[in-house]
């Protein structure tokens, strides 16, 4: 006689946390494309001219607050690179190579860095694990080490100008050097320990399309300021604004999490709750948290809605979930309300 066949189990509270949210939500998943390309003409506009205009200036008073201006508006730009990840492909026809065109290459930040990298940060295996890229545990940490930690971010452009100008043509005539370049140097990642793994032969043709568009792109802002054709001052202000991105990013990334997990695998209630969001301020949380980013915990539990669409969702989650539900959890009022709770998990 068969045995009797056993009651599926029980949904997780965490599954049916995740379908509640979805639930509130689900008629503000489509992205629109015209506000992607509005928003990132925008701000790259407005952070190119700032910097031409900054760079001409330089070095009056006036100089600096056009430069700081280009930083905020090219740091904004260059958050696209972030849902570049997340979207389906044709979602947006045409954004990766219209982004990388007025942003990556310029930047020498090309999408390739974190197309392929970014998704192993959300997988549930992987997530707050020595294999996530964008994971380093701060528990214990004390507070000078977490803010040198940050400031490091400032070393963006150096980083990045040995990546393009030295070891993009110098890891093509070494295999074992073009490996560990592209292991340990072509990721955007936080955690030292990531090594990154090949790329699929689908993307490879791109990658090394973008690679070497940036190694071009480097050299010939090099050799055009030693012949003396372009003023030194403008490639000194675009690393001065670049230094600032990176450093915007990295304040960002810091009160991304709780950054508290132990290197156990996390469900997704539990994930979600060592995932921050900061509503703040419309403008001035937008700043240093722009393209939706200051919802990131919402955004990792539900990792496809549109970054236009994070505002109004959070609202919906706030006032239509359940008293019970973990949601508000997640929220901090203010930046430093975040950064005091670095490496604390929720009680």
């Amino acid at each position: 006689m068969p045995a009797p066949a056993s009651a599926p189990a029980p949904p997780s509270e965490g599954a049916a946390f995740v379908r509640q949210a979805y639930a509130l939500v689900a008629d503000l998943a489509a992205p629109r494309p015209g506000v992607y390309y509005a928003d990132l003409l925008l701000s790259s506009l407005v952070g190119w001219a700032a910097l031409v205009l900054g760079a001409r200036a330089w070095p009056a008073a006036g100089a600096w607050v056009l430069l700081a201006v280009s930083a905020l508006a090219l740091y904004r730009a260059g958050s696209f690179i972030h849902e570049l990840t997340h979207l389906r492909r044709g979602a947006v026809a045409g954004l990766s190579p219209v982004w990388n065109a007025l942003v990556g290459v310029p930047l020498l930040l090309p999408s390739f860095l974190y197309v392929g990298v970014h998704g192993v940060h959300h997988a549930k295996p992987h997530y707050g694990t020595v294999r996530d890229p964008e994971y380093l545990r701060l528990t214990g940490w004390p507070r000078w080490k977490i803010l040198l930690w940050v400031a490091q971010g400032a070393l963006l452009p150096v980083a990045l100008g040995l990546r393009f100008l030295l070891l993009a043509p110098l890891s093509l005539v070494h295999p074992r050097l073009r490996r560990l370049v592209w292991e340990k140097a072509s990721s955007l990642s936080v955690n030292p320990a990531f090594s990154r793994a090949p790329p699929p032969a689908s993307l490879r043709a791109g990658f090394a399309a973008q690679e070497a568009l940036c190694a071009g792109w480097a050299w010939a802002v090099v050799l055009l300021a030693a012949l003396g054709a372009l003023p030194a001052r403008y490639p000194l202000a675009a690393a001065v604004v670049a230094g600032a991105v990176g450093l915007l990013n990295q304040l960002r990334t810091a009160v991304a999490h709780r950054f508290a997990n132990d290197g156990r695998t996390l469900d997704m209630e539990a994930q979600f709750l060592d995932s921050v969001n900061v509503p703040g301020s419309p403008l001035a949380t937008a700043l240093w948290a722009p393209v939706g980013l200051r919802y990131h915990a919402l955004h990792h539990l539900l990792p496809g809605l549109p970054y236009h669409a994070l505002g109004a969702a959070h609202r919906r989650l706030a006032a239509g979930l359940p008293p019970a539900s973990p949601y508000l959890r997640a929220c901090e009022p203010s930046l430093a309300a975040a950064y005091r709770r670095l490496g604390r998990p929720v009680g």
